[in-house]
């Protein structure tokens, strides 16, 4: 599907394409696993060393010595675990226990009478949840810690070791809290008994399981925490106000003003002290608090504007406290596991390995005070690996004969999988990449690999534009993959735009002529040559060449230049080398590269927020940079992408754009309107009094379906006109107003021909190549083209000019790959619309692959040379002319054929 992979902040490129699944069983199987036992610490309990030594069993006299070596007078326990987190009603295993002489079990962290529970009869005794995990452990013996006890705990061990199949847990405390340690005759450091760990299984290596995941994120990898750049977004506002968290309509707002006077007390400030003049030790103390704030003056002891949100959010039972406070929270990476997502446990085991591991991965080791060993690798290890460093490391992990004869099929399938993830362009991934990070195209080809992988033989394959976010050099590697699935026997159908694929194909069906009302007919189908031969096939004639997108004369391309341009410095965000770039003003800029080559980083996560914090004020989280120079030469900032215009039935091209205010008014101004006392509002289907009630003016009735995708049904009362009897009986033209809303865009730009203002938006529409739509047509039915479609004709038709730009406001418009989805024709009609904006003096910087859209810029930065690591430089910047004269980019050997066809196309054909 052409779609994001969704948002859940589990889910990696690794599980996506089930490579974790074998890597945990890897793992668990070869993996040797060594004592994370801290034995350096600093004061605030930050681990800077650990043991290291390999874990091996661990006898009953070390278990004793461990248990015995505790204080005096300890209470214990010591338990025998038979059932671990497995589900069912478990009466055979308690009538067993029983059997044996045990007296007394721990269920479920309960200390239950066996005798008592079992005395009633029954199949579920102990009332347990048949598809909840449950665990239980037969309480072997309780011990006080005395010199004279050794004999008496050296038997109850044996004894739990015998019961738990070699394992025993020894849990300390009282009636109230108790703490478990696992003690086991398969894994224990010699030197730190405590550093035990039963049988190595796969769960202990997944981060979606309790027994693996990092306790403190439990596997997520990041935790929320208050952010002081949203706590305080305007630092210009005095210290009373200046604090968003503590507004008036929030929980702590009537508080709010005796915290700061008190503070402002103790330190000797005014509360009208804007919080940019405040020193930065006195924000430290102001945000975070300070133990040794405690001035006798006040005798205030201050804990910190963030402890008090954590501490009121920690408490709070609100859902609306939570619900408000949330909005000052962001993520973090965990303390705890460093964004690994795993326990310590997990991640001290490990491979050699002869391929030494990369320093970036090395790094992240030594946050945890592991081994710096580069020939030892761990699962986290691998995971930060893009897939062409994996498949190395595969090739050369050291493994002892009896481990080669499990890991072979273990690793074939690893390899497989990311060779197949290599073969579709994007081994600069690393495995550890969110899925919710990933462009569509990405996301595609990931599914694509794991359907390869999978090797499945007459299969139906159906792809939605996969080439998405592929550079013109890919191509050729995504199409070779295709073709493998239909030489092995399946069929391939692709719905796609791109000329490369479309050439590629055994078979074309080309569907038209026109959009939407003007199309649904087959054009022609066959072959390539077919195709081109048909007349009435606009596919035709561009592949034919009768058509074609033309680049301008490099005279007459607007002169630009990075002497007045918005330039980004030390741009070092993510892959970003800390590159300096320039984006110059009052043109078309397209940014260009491979996949993964930096081009979002730079684009989305540095110039796009840094422009809109300049241009709004408001503080945004932004990519790692220097600075950046140049945003005060811009008034407005527009991103325009393919996110919906709307999410409900109520939003459409006609409120979207604004102009369905306008004829509102046209219909309140007619005879009838007038008479009855009816103005603009009446005409409004979210309003009540014109509108139809049985919707709420939706035209339809939404029908929840609990389990299933709510299912909308057309209103039985309006039949889906939105409006009530009275209010369509006022008609203009002999049109009522539900009537417009049914118009196509194309039949608006009639019947509105003496209504300036309201012609422009729908012309502005038609030039987009939305001709098609209707005006009152849900939003939840465009395409993510065609909602980026709409966004443009709105801002195309913001102007007040005769042709309809946009007035004097310079204006940056971000736009990333619009030509997602768009037939040569649309974007033909894309690149008028981009020109249009641009001869206005706006500039426009544009991430795209599209070698028609490239072809028309007046500026290229292009990114790479490769993806992921290799990437992140600027290969090289200039017109187009001058990228297609670079001898290291690929997107000028990919644009110079084109480039040479425009000015000598009779070289071109000798070629």
């Amino acid at each position: 599907e052409q779609r994001s992979a969704g948002h859940n902040p589990r889910s990696t490129v690794a599980t996506s394409t089930e490579i974790y699944d074998y890597l945990r069983l890897l793992f668990a199987r070869c993996g040797t696993p060594t004592c994370w036992h801290p034995t350096k610490q600093s004061r605030t309990g930050a681990v800077s060393a650990r043991c290291g030594k390999e874990i091996a069993s661990a006898n009953p006299s070390q278990i004793t010595d461990a248990v015995s070596a505790m204080d005096e007078g300890t209470r214990l326990m010591v338990l025998a675990p038979v059932i671990r987190d497995k589900k069912g009603f478990h009466k055979e295993v308690l009538e067993d226990l029983v059997s044996q002489g045990f007296v007394r079990a721990r269920v479920n962290s309960e200390v239950i009478d066996l005798r008592t529970a079992l005395k009633d009869g029954g199949e579920n005794p102990l009332n347990l949840g048949r598809y909840e995990k449950h665990s239980i452990e037969a309480v072997v013996d309780r011990i006080v810690v005395k010199p004279d006890a050794r004999q008496r705990l050296s038997e109850s061990v044996e004894t739990a070791l015998k019961a738990g199949s070699g394992n025993v847990i020894i849990s300390v405390g009282d009636a109230g809290t108790w703490t478990d340690t696992v003690y086991s005759e398969h894994y224990a450091c010699a030197l730190h008994p405590a550093a035990s760990l039963e049988e190595l299984e796969p769960r202990l290596f997944s981060f979606n399981s309790p027994h693996g995941a990092c306790p403190a994120c439990h596997g997520l990898g990041s935790i929320l925490e208050f952010d002081e750049a949203l706590v305080v977004p305007d630092e210009d506002k005095p210290l009373s106000k200046a604090i968003a968290a503590w507004k008036k309509n929030g929980p702590l707002g009537m508080f709010s003003g005796r915290y700061i006077r008190r503070f402002c007390r103790a330190m000797g400030l005014n509360a009208s002290t804007p919080y940019a003049n405040l020193s930065d030790e006195v924000r430290r103390i102001l945000i975070h608090g300070a133990d040794e704030f405690d001035t006798e003056a006040s005798g205030v002891k201050w804990d910190g504007v963030l402890p008090m949100l954590a501490s009121l959010f920690d408490r709070t039972e609100s859902q609306w406290t939570k619900d408000f406070l949330n909005q000052f929270m962001s993520a973090h990476e965990c303390h705890e596991c460093r964004g690994d997502r795993l326990s310590m446990k997990a991640l001290s085991v490990f491979i050699p390995c002869d391929e030494p591991t990369p320093e970036h991965v090395i790094a992240s080791r030594k946050q945890h005070a592991l081994t710096t060993d580069p020939h030892r690798i761990n699962i986290a290890d691998f995971t930060r690996l893009n897939i062409a460093a994996a498949i190395r490391i595969c090739d050369s992990m050291q493994l002892s004969a009896a481990q080669q004869a499990i890991a072979a099929p273990i690793l074939r399938e690893v390899k497989a999988r990311l060779g197949f993830l290599a073969s579709v362009g994007l081994e600069y991934l690393s495995l550890d990449r969110k899925t919710a990070s990933l462009s569509g195209g990405e996301a595609q080809r990931i599914r694509l690999a794991t359907q390869v992988g999978s090797g499945l033989v007459g299969a139906a394959y159906v792809l939605d534009e996969p080439t998405i976010g592929l550079h013109a050099r890919d191509n050729t590697r995504l199409i070779a993959t295709l073709r493998h699935l239909a030489d092995i026997g399946n069929t391939v159908i692709i719905v796609e735009h791109d000329e490369e694929m479309i050439r590629a194909a055994d078979h074309v069906v080309d569907i038209g002529p026109g959009p939407g009302v003007h199309g649904g007919e087959i054009v022609a189908q066959g072959a390539i040559a077919q195709i081109e031969r048909t007349k009435g096939s606009l596919t035709g004639q561009y592949l034919s060449g009768a058509r074609a997108i033309e680049a301008p004369a490099q005279k007459q391309r607007r002169t630009l230049s990075d002497k007045k341009a918005i330039t980004v410095k030390g741009a070092r965000h993510n892959n970003l080398k800390s590159i300096d770039v320039a984006f110059p003003l009052g043109g078309l800029i397209c940014v260009t590269g491979v996949s993964g080559s930096g081009k979002s980083t730079l684009v989305n996560d540095i110039l796009l927020p840094a422009a809109k914090q300049a241009v709004t004020g408001s503080r945004v989280t932004i990519g790692a940079h220097a600075r950046v120079t140049g945003l005060p030469k811009i008034d407005r900032v527009i991103e325009v992408d393919q996110s919906p215009i709307g999410r409900t039935p109520r939003s459409n091209p006609a409120t979207y754009t604004g102009f369905f205010d306008d004829v509102r008014r046209v219909f309140a101004q007619t005879k009838e309107a007038k008479i009855r006392g009816y103005e603009g509002g009446r005409f409004s289907f979210n309003v009540k009094g014109g509108r139809c009630e049985a919707c709420g003016g939706q035209g339809v009735n939404r029908i929840e379906m609990h389990f299933l995708p709510d299912v909308y049904v057309e209103c039985d009362t309006c039949d889906g006109k939105r409006y009530n009897r009275e209010t369509l009986e006022v008609t203009y033209r002999g049109k009522t107003i539900a009537d417009v809303l049914a118009m196509t865009v194309e039949d608006a730009c009639d019947f509105f021909a003496n209504h300036p203002k309201i012609l422009r938006f729908v012309q502005c529409l038609v030039d987009v190549g939305l001709g098609y739509l209707q005006l009152g047509q849900p939003s939840t039915t465009l395409s993510g083209g065609e909602a980026q479609r709409v966004k443009l004709a709105t801002e195309l038709g913001k102007g007040t000019g005769a042709n309809g730009l946009p007035g004097d406001a310079h204006t940056l418009y971000v736009l990333d790959e619009p030509t997602t989805g768009l037939h040569f024709e649309d974007v033909r009609k894309l690149i008028d619309v981009l020109n249009r904006l641009a001869d206005q003096g706006n500039t426009l910087v544009v991430i795209e692959h599209n070698l028609d859209v490239i072809k028309c810029a007046d500026w290229i930065i292009d990114l790479g040379p490769e993806g992921g690591d290799a990437g992140g430089t600027i290969v090289a910047s200039g017109a187009p002319e001058t990228i297609a004269r670079h001898r290291t980019s690929y997107t000028g050997a990919a644009l110079a054929p084109l480039l040479k066809t425009r000015s000598t196309p009779t070289k071109r054909k000798r070629a």
